[in-house]
Order: C-alpha cells, then structure tokens, then sequence
C-alpha cells in the first residue's frame, strides 16, 4: 500500500526564533501591528511504501527520529494517510505520531 505522512516541524518554544523575529519586524513595518508573533518551521511530505499501515507508521516515525528532527533544537508531528491512486483518505483522521503541542499552530 501507499501512504503520506506530512511532518511539521517547529521550533521548541523555549528557543529563539531569528527567521520567525525578523518576519515579525518586516511585518510591523508594514503596519501589521495586529500580528504579535511569527514562528517559522517546516513542512515534509513523505511518500511511503509499506505492508499496511502500522509498518508505515513506523518508517516514518523512524525517519524523524534519526533523520528529519533535531529534538534539542524542534518538536515535530505529524499525519499519516493512506493513498489510493489520487485520492488521499485517512480510516482515522486524528491518527497522528510524534510530539504534539496545538499551541503551535
């Protein structure tokens, strides 16, 4: 079967965000002055192809993991949906892996 995984990646709150600040400067320039913060991350698509769907759960977890994301400097989530032709459906639509903070989004 294939599957997506669409990964975000954002940075852990605690730390600095320089692209995320300078686009809230440029913003605020442009009288933006409603937008109070900017956080800039990252969005991977994946394509995978696996037995079912608990197998390509894991490559794409395992592909984070030691790959995709530096866990000191981002926190990461993602979806899993299963591809048949050119339609993406998902048997649940909540099932996501990795850390998830909604406050990010």
């Amino acid at each position: 079967m294939k599957f997506s995984a669409i990964v975000e990646i954002m940075p852990h709150k605690e730390l600095l965000d320089p692209q995320g600040k300078a686009v809230l400067n440029g913003l605020q320039k442009m009288n933006y002055s409603q937008i109070q913060n900017v956080r800039i991350g990252k969005r991977i698509e994946l394509s995978i192809d696996a037995e079912n769907e608990a197998a390509a759960m894991q490559i794409a977890k395992e592909s984070c993991e030691k790959l995709l994301v530096n866990k000191i400097m981002v926190q990461y989530s993602g979806k899993l949906t299963a591809v048949e032709g050119s339609i993406i459906y998902s048997s649940n639509p909540h099932r996501q892996f990795g850390r998830y903070d909604v406050s990010c989004y």
